[in-house]
């Protein structure tokens, strides 16, 4: 234990006095957080998703020049309630069912649903009296763009901190000869791992805290879930990342090589992650290769505690995800890690 603490203290003395690499994690968050804030403060975005009930466009209504506009997106959903939920939460602009009578579903706050509502009474107008729409409305309080994307910010800051304070660190020590030196000391393989983990692990949660209640203090965030949860899932996820930044760490003896590594892991990840935008309509090998991403896991779990509510059962699924990817990627870079070159 006395070895392990000393480690761990070292490590952390190291991250604090290291003040550009404590002010890029600190401080980028918070730019992008208010930056996205400011930005989408209007809820104004070019790109409209329709969900349909049950069925292709052409089968709604072939003549009607709404389900031929190419500036909407349709996406075919089977579950009406997901959709209406899907629409509560700006995820999607409308939801269009068809039962005989033509229901259609717009979030009362919702500037494209009330765009979308005027196009859809604008078109084909003997139509779709004829097919009877009956308008349908989604209330409940707002979740801005904001609200939306915050837990892809605090998951993507997450995931850098992680990947490059693990997998750059110990090349860097590698090849600068400190673990040869260590490698001479009782230390074992597993208490300097530990520490390593432990000593980042401790510090991103701390940071992401920092991060979100600053944040927090400005922009009121739509916070409806449990806020143990949610750091349960960023400290899950956190660990994850680290096991898998661990990997790269655990035979690399070149910067340049693991640098390069790590962006290879992380860029993918932040695009098919869902961090910037919904994947909802996205093809399906997409979604597919998403659900193998821990990023993917942590931010869905998030989104679905802050702005739905969700509980222990609902994210069992992607708590269960991170668990098995966190034994796997530490029991790989365990078995691979070499102290020397």
């Amino acid at each position: 234990m006395k070895r392990f603490l000393a480690i761990f203290h070292a490590r952390n003395i190291e991250f604090f006095r290291d003040k550009s690499a404590l002010s890029w994690n600190l401080i980028l968050p918070f730019f992008l957080v208010f930056g996205f804030a400011f930005l989408f403060s209007d809820e104004a975005r070019e790109i409209y998703k329709v969900g349909l009930i049950g069925e292709s466009p052409e089968i709604y209504d072939s003549k009607t020049d709404f389900f031929r506009l190419k500036q909407i997106q349709f996406i075919k959903i089977a579950d009406l309630e997901k959709a209406i939920n899907k629409v509560k939460h700006h995820q999607l602009d409308m939801v269009i069912k068809n039962d005989g009578d033509i229901h259609y579903w717009i979030n009362s706050s919702s500037v494209n649903g009330h765009i979308l509502e005027r196009v859809l009474k604008g078109s084909e107008l003997k139509t779709i009296a004829a097919l009877n729409y009956q308008k349908q409305t989604v209330d409940g309080k707002q979740v801005r763009y904001v609200d939306w994307v915050l837990p892809g910010i605090l998951a993507m800051n997450i995931m850098f901190s992680c990947l490059f304070g693990i997998g750059y660190v110990i090349v860097r020590y590698r090849k600068n000869g400190v673990l040869k030196r260590l490698k001479a000391t009782p230390l074992t393989a597993f208490e300097f791992i530990t520490a390593q983990i432990m000593s980042r692990l401790i510090l991103i949660v701390i940071i992401t805290a920092i991060v979100f209640f600053g944040s927090d203090l400005f922009i009121h965030f739509h916070m409806i879930g449990s806020y143990f949860l949610l750091f349960l899932v960023f400290t899950l996820g956190a660990f994850c990342l680290i096991s898998l930044g661990l990997i790269v760490a655990a035979k690399t003896t070149s910067e340049e090589l693991a640098n390069g590594l790590l962006n290879l892991i992380s860029w993918p990840m932040m695009i098919f992650s869902g961090v910037w935008f919904s994947l909802e309509g996205s093809p399906d090998i997409v979604i597919i290769i998403a659900q193998f991403m821990p990023l993917t896991h942590i931010i869905d779990a998030a989104r679905a505690i802050m702005n739905d509510g969700a509980g222990i059962t609902e994210i069992y699924p992607n708590l269960l995800a991170l668990t098995v990817m966190s034994i796997a990627f530490t029991t790989i870079g365990s078995m691979m890690f070499r102290w020397e070159r």
